[in-house]
């Protein structure tokens, strides 16, 4: 779930520098001394954007992935469709996913409150993520989708917007409840487009007699889909985030030659029957890791997450790893 209740620990930045690495393996990124939970990149000119979790959405730049300098929040108020359609959303907003797409940066962000699927996906747009631009203006195109108790078996938050090779865009989003789901949208994203089309990507067993309004305990959330090679790969986080030295997520993944999948883990088990293999968990330094993201930038794929700091007592702090592959295509990030 993305209970983000961390708000009082202060948010640091500071810089480090590439550690050196042995022959034949990625260059390491040391840990961040940022704090973040959820973070996105996108990268315009020569200038990486990050954006998290926060009020108003978190935003961060910097020109190495390593000196992080704090920008304005996208939205300086909650936006007013999502304090009336989510009750308890107060404007801390979740689990954002940024893409640029004919021309213009698009932005997704989750409206909710922790333990409730009463929650809706927005979208906003930027035709530049510098803020110095004229031209930067964040505009606000509402509601995308939303989950209703009682009606929906899914929860409309942790979005992901993967485009195919056709051009058509897809949301991929959802956090325990049915497990993760996907929907094609409008040409200009802004809605579900019709005739709706909806698949299940991922799902974990769940007990069957729970109420419905319970997110249950199939815990899969944090979807991002990435293409490399022929295959679309699918990366979910499993178990538990948000729990300080508790938390023990992970990272798993699987394959399909298809957007709409099915996804297909190591052992050829589909993630929509509760298959996914391991890409990343925690560690004696972290308790866990996870809600990731994947990009293709300067010629290197990167890994890009949070984890849970023991010597933090559970601070979520930012991973940056550059990510390689087997020789049969499966993604390795060393941690």
């Amino acid at each position: 779930m993305k209970h983000i209740f961390f708000s009082f620990f202060l948010l640091i930045a500071a810089g480090a520098v590439y550690a050196s690495s042995l022959e034949e393996k990625p260059a390491v990124i040391p840990v961040s001394k940022v704090m973040t939970h959820d973070p996105v990149l996108a990268k315009q000119g020569d200038t990486y954007y990050l954006f998290a979790t926060g009020h108003g959405i978190s935003v961060m730049s910097s020109k190495d992935l390593q000196n992080w300098k704090f920008e304005k929040p996208v939205f300086d108020k909650a936006p007013q469709w999502a304090v009336e359609t989510v009750k308890g959303y107060n404007g801390h907003t979740w689990a954002p996913d940024i893409i640029f797409h004919n021309g213009v940066y698009h932005l997704f962000y989750s409206c909710s409150a922790f333990g409730k699927n009463t929650s809706a996906i927005g979208h906003a747009t930027n035709p530049t993520l510098d803020p110095s631009s004229p031209d930067f203006k964040w505009t606000d195109h509402g509601k995308v989708i939303q989950s209703v108790p009682n009606r929906d078996m899914w929860n409309a938050i942790d979005p992901n917007i993967i485009i195919d090779e056709n051009g058509t865009p897809w949301m991929d989003f959802g956090s325990f409840w049915d497990g993760i789901k996907m929907v094609k949208l409008t040409p200009d994203m802004n809605g579900v487009a019709q005739p709706e089309e909806w698949y299940s990507l991922s799902r974990r067993p769940r007990t069957f007699n729970l109420d419905e309004k319970d997110a249950g305990d199939g815990a899969v959330e944090a979807p991002f889909i990435m293409k490399h090679g022929d295959y679309y790969y699918l990366f979910v986080s499993f178990d538990y985030c948000c729990k300080g030295l508790k938390s023990n997520y992970k990272v798993m993944v699987g394959r399909s030659k298809t957007v709409t999948g099915p996804y297909l883990d190591k052992d050829g088990k589909a993630m929509d029957k509760g298959g996914g293999s391991l890409v990343i968990q925690g560690n004696k330094d972290y308790a866990g890791i996870g809600h990731n993201a994947a990009y293709h930038l300067d010629g290197k794929d990167y890994f890009i997450s949070h984890a849970y700091s023991v010597a933090e007592e559970g601070a979520p702090k930012l991973i940056i790893r550059e990510m390689t592959w087997t020789p049969d295509g499966w993604p390795i990030v060393n941690f």
